[in-house]
């Protein structure tokens, strides 16, 4: 073979150091792309990205809307008492006609109509006719002198007699019935005396002023008075007196915004509450803001509790005493008021609650510690009883299973039985939500967990060996 010169060597040394070179390199990349491959193997998955969070905007926007429904909650709350009150007779009826056995109205509408009948029937002058008539027919002058002097007292006679006729008819299941009869004839007092119904109980005038009509009454007091032998009654003419009781220049303002109201009353509600469970929903966190919005329902109550006093002072100031006596001024507010009043409470309560459970199941570090350690209290008690022995087998898996849709369902009920439950009341709130609390317990305590079982190994199955 012949022998190669110095050049030709330093070329083939080039050329073997440069496939060395490339073998190296190949080996590299391959040994790297294996251990990356046993890395993504065993490596933990990666971390999902971080979600967007929302801009201030949203939260900007959660705040007028949960302020919008704070401000028409009281105005809510107003139309819907309205719409129960004009729409209801019976729940109308219900509410005024206790007025009847009220000793403070009886005493007022026993001295008007008293006041009325000797309005219109001079008794005295009754009284003297009669004497004059007896001493017309020859009297002595004794006799004469004797009966002249007893016009006044058989006059004070007469009126006294007059005024227990018409207490006790007043006082008598009869005048009850009377009430009644003029509250359901009319159908609803309140919506009359806002409509100024002529018709009514209760009528407003053009100045404003506020009277309660005696018609009825004096009727069947002139027959009871028949009945019993004062003849004279029958003079008495068919009259519809009207009594004053409160002289007030705002009032027939207050009938268009009564009116309003009632035209509002079927939808503001729902209004009022889609505005504050919107800004709940765009809020960026919805827990606190739902937190918030049951804060400011809860205000909202709170002014309409106060305009409730507020008007209960302002109605007595407006009424004047010699015209209704005070205590007739505070039931009749307290009967027009006390319906609303309850609501209004109502809904404080229900707002408390929500700001509760909407705190409770919330992301605080506190509510969170809670329910730790209500969760571990179940645990506790769960693990206790099937270690005796007593377990829910599968009915618990299927509830554990099911347990976000029973949550659900509970929470629903709940709210139809708060929402569409008439009248709502503290105690109907307060054992709703007890109840519902009551049901999530149990439901908590007899679910059962799934526990998973690890596989056993096939005893048959060869183990593996690595060489």
């Amino acid at each position: 073979m012949a022998r190669m010169t110095d050049d030709e060597v330093r070329e083939r040394l080039a050329a073997l150091e440069a496939e060395n070179a490339a073998l190296r390199g190949e080996l590299e990349r391959a040994s790297t792309g294996a251990a990356l491959d046993a890395g993504a193997a065993s490596a933990p998955p990666a971390a999902p990205a971080a979600p967007h969070k929302r801009s201030w905007a949203w939260t900007l926007l959660s705040v007028v809307l949960i302020v919008i429904g704070s401000v028409l909650a009281p105005v809510a709350v107003v139309a819907s008492w309205a719409k129960v009150q004009l729409t209801d007779t019976d729940t109308f009826v219900a509410t005024y006609a206790p007025l009847a056995d009220d000793p403070a109205v009886q005493s007022y509408v026993t001295d008007q109509v008293v006041t009325v009948v000797q309005q219109k029937v001079d008794i005295p002058k009754l009284t003297s006719q009669v004497i004059d008539g007896i001493t017309g027919l020859g009297t002595g002058p004794v006799a004469t002198k004797a009966l002249n002097a007893l016009k006044e007292p058989m006059a004070q006679g007469i009126v006294s007699l007059l005024h227990d006729t018409v207490a006790n008819f007043v006082r008598s299941d009869t005048f009850k019935q009377v009430w009644q009869e003029a509250l359901r004839a009319t159908h609803k007092q309140f919506v009359a005396t806002m409509q100024n119904n002529p018709q009514s109980a209760v009528t407003i005038g053009a100045n404003g002023s506020i009277g309660i009509q005696l018609g009825p009454i004096i009727e069947r007091v002139k027959q009871a008075l028949i009945d019993r032998g004062l003849t004279f009654a029958s003079q008495i003419p068919a009259v519809n007196p009207t009594v004053t009781v409160a002289q007030k220049s705002s009032v027939p303002t207050l009938q268009l915004l009564y009116g309003v109201a009632l035209a509002a009353g079927s939808w503001l509600p729902w209004i009022a509450i889609g505005f504050l469970a919107l800004g709940v929903v765009v809020a960026r966190r919805r827990a606190l803001a739902l937190v918030w919005a049951s804060i400011g329902l809860a205000l909202a109550m709170l002014v309409v509790l106060a305009l409730v006093g507020t008007g209960r002072l302002l109605f007595q100031a407006s009424v004047t005493p010699s015209l209704m006596p005070s205590a007739v001024a505070q039931t009749l507010y307290g009967t027009v008021s006390d319906a609303m009043r309850d609501t209004a409470i109502a809904v404080l309560v229900l707002a408390i609650a929500v700001a509760l459970v909407g705190w409770y199941a919330g992301p605080f570090a506190f509510a969170r510690r809670l329910r730790g350690f209500f969760g571990s209290g179940v645990a506790w008690v769960r693990n206790s009883a099937e270690s005796h022995g007593i377990t829910t087998g599968r009915t618990g898996e299927w509830l554990y299973a099911q347990r976000a849709l029973l949550r659900a369902a509970v929470a629903v009920i709940a709210s139809a039985v708060i929402l569409f439950v008439r009248p709502l009341t503290p105690a109907l709130i307060i054992w709703t939500l007890v109840i519902a609390a009551l049901v999530i317990a149990v439901l908590e305590l007899v679910q059962r967990p799934a526990v998973a079982v690890p596989q056993k190994l096939d005893e048959d199955t060869p183990a593996m060996t690595v060489s």
